[in-house]
């Protein structure tokens, strides 16, 4: 069925449904579901109606004084200035040609669908951030064959154990026994009181974890609390696809969020590698910390991190985090911003990220380690042209 069709069957039937707008005590309110067409006349003003749970076959011509949606007006003169001034139009004329009205209900519609995905990303996150989307561009709708999912989806043939040995400390901070959780990287606690990264990349990042005895308060515990800010995934103009930006203010070496996928062998990936190169797509990741036996894909099955693009001169910076799986060959990627981050800044990384072993005072993260001997920073796999618009873009990443 079509939403529509299904709203009416909702409708006749008395049904609640909460995504559809149908409950109990209106089944038969007429609603407007969105706005078509417009026309003016030397009385008042009219508008061509579509009613929530009836075809388009049923639209009306209103006059504005019947009708109580004050939103969907200022949503539909937005738009149609948008589409006027795309015309190099001021005025707005009498009566609507037909390709106005055309790209008025088009908009309309693709907001809709675009609110439904929304409600349902919302629906099957699991972390505090709330998701938003927005498409000003064009008439892209959600994507296709792509699954929302919180964790780690484990591929066919490979299997995960929980190897975690929980800590026995009260304050991991301030006293910590026997090294507590980061003893495996040499004692050094990866954040400070206000859950900022203080070891510098490439460094591994042990959390606290179930076994363990100190609170969920612990300041040891960050990635695993997942996304805390509300961010918005919206269509870049620029040729670009989708894109992610924050609504919030973002400190320094804070966590944003982890890439999540379907993990795959290496041997799995190099196959749908070279599908994804002729589609320009760039969702394998590569967990070299120790050695390249897996991948991530996170073409179809990932979260918000699917929606995130690629620049040379990015704000966040990729980490390998173990908290429940101390198999170095499977880390979890978390994504910590390199410097505060404005509100409605779009959100980066280089999907080739490469760690600078001299630069320790611009991140103001501890520098008493060496990065020799260290494992890599997992990195994308991509072979594409570059489109972030940097100063120090390469053109080519390969």
């Amino acid at each position: 069925m079509s939403w529509d069709e299904l709203e009416a069957l909702c409708r006749r039937e008395g049904l609640h449904c909460e995504q559809l707008g149908v409950n109990r005590t209106n089944p038969n309110e007429y609603e407007v579901e969105f706005l078509c067409d417009y026309k003016k006349t030397k009385e008042e003003e009219l508008y061509l109606v579509k009613w929530r749970g009836f075809p388009e076959s049923d639209n009306t011509w209103e006059p504005k004084r019947n009708l109580k949606c004050p939103k969907l007006m200022k949503q539909f003169h937005r738009d149609l200035e948008q589409e006027l001034r795309r015309h190099k139009r001021r005025c707005t004329p009498k009566r609507l040609d037909k390709e106005v009205a055309s790209y008025l209900v088009q908009k309309a519609k693709l907001r809709q669908s675009l609110q439904r995905w929304e409600a349902h990303l919302n629906q099957t996150r699991n972390h505090p951030g709330r998701i938003f989307v927005l498409n000003e561009v064009d008439f892209e709708g959600p994507p296709k064959n792509f699954t929302y999912i919180n964790n780690y989806k484990v591929g066919q043939g490979i299997v995960l154990d929980e190897m975690a040995v929980g800590c026995e400390c009260k304050d991991c901070l301030e006293e910590p026994i026997s090294g507590c959780c980061p003893g495996a990287s040499l004692h050094r606690m990866a954040y400070n009181d206000r859950g900022q990264v203080r070891i510098r990349p490439g460094q591994p990042i042990y959390e606290c974890n179930s076994r363990c005895s100190c609170s969920l308060d612990c300041p040891n515990r960050v990635v695993q609390k997942g996304i805390q800010f509300d961010l918005c995934i919206f269509k870049t103009e620029n040729g670009r696809g989708w894109g992610v930006r924050t609504l919030q203010h973002i400190k320094k070496n804070t966590f944003i969020m982890e890439y999540v996928g379907e993990i795959i062998t290496t041997d799995e990936a190099e196959r749908r590698g070279h599908v994804y190169d002729r589609q320009g797509s760039t969702y394998l990741f590569d967990l070299d910390y120790v050695e390249d036996v897996y991948t991530v894909d996170a073409a179809h099955h990932g979260n918000i991190s699917h929606f995130v693009n690629h620049s040379c001169n990015p704000n966040l910076q990729v980490y390998n985090v173990f908290i429940d799986n101390i198999d170095e060959r499977l880390p979890r990627i978390a994504l910590f911003s390199t410097r505060a981050i404005r509100a409605g800044e779009e959100l980066t990384f280089d999907y080739k990220m490469q760690i600078d072993p001299v630069d320790t005072e611009s991140t103001k993260m501890d520098s008493s380690f060496s990065l020799a001997g260290l494992p890599s920073s997992p990195k994308k796999r991509i072979r594409v042209e570059c489109r972030c618009g940097s100063d120090s873009c390469r053109k080519y990443l390969f």
